[in-house]
């Protein structure tokens, strides 16, 4: 019998096979690696496209938010721009008022009655004045109450004072002018 010794070949066999596996082994680490960094930069890629599509966003956000101010000023400019035409509009409207009220305060203002002061706020007309009797008072409030441009005769106070050594009535009163229409004024 022939005797061989095959544990030379077996070792061979074993150190190939683990030459075989380190070098597998290594590939799959590589190969990992690989992955890992072809992950990686892919993560990288979508964040980097990410904050510039943010960035971008803020750009645009920021032009909308200077156009937004300036709409705004805008709406402002143009309220206080309606605010004075409306003021002017209101003051053409009314400008005809005072001569109205003169003119007709004239007519119903009856003999034996002097007005001191006349004040006017808005359409409320606050008069005061002297009367030499109450009958004159009351005539004319009954002429304010008939008359078409005032109305609302209310008597706020009269007492008796003397005047130039004759005895008279102060009294104070307020009424209401009728706002005119566009139609009325001709």
């Amino acid at each position: 019998m022939i005797r061989i010794n095959l544990l030379p070949h077996r070792e061979e066999a074993r150190k190939a096979r683990r030459e075989q596996f380190y070098v597998l082994a290594g590939l799959i680490c590589i190969l990992g690696v690989l992955v890992v960094y072809a992950i990686y930069t892919f993560i990288d890629a979508a964040i980097q496209s990410q904050e510039d599509r943010n960035a971008f966003l803020k750009q645009e956000i920021a032009v909308l938010d200077k156009e937004l101010d300036q709409i705004k000023r805008l709406k402002e400019q143009t309220k206080a721009l309606l605010a004075r035409k409306q003021v002017i509009e209101d003051l053409q409207r009314d400008r005809g008022e005072t001569v109205y009220l003169l003119s007709e305060l004239v007519k119903q203002v009856p003999d034996g009655v002097y007005l001191k002061s006349l004040k006017q706020d808005g359409l409320r007309i606050n008069i005061v004045g002297y009367a030499q009797s109450n009958a004159r008072i009351s005539a004319l409030m009954r002429n304010i109450e008939g008359s078409p441009w005032l109305e609302s005769p209310r008597l706020i106070e009269s007492k008796a004072v003397v005047l130039n050594g004759r005895r008279a009535n102060e009294f104070g009163m307020e009424f209401s002018l009728t706002r005119i229409n566009e139609g009325d004024g001709k």
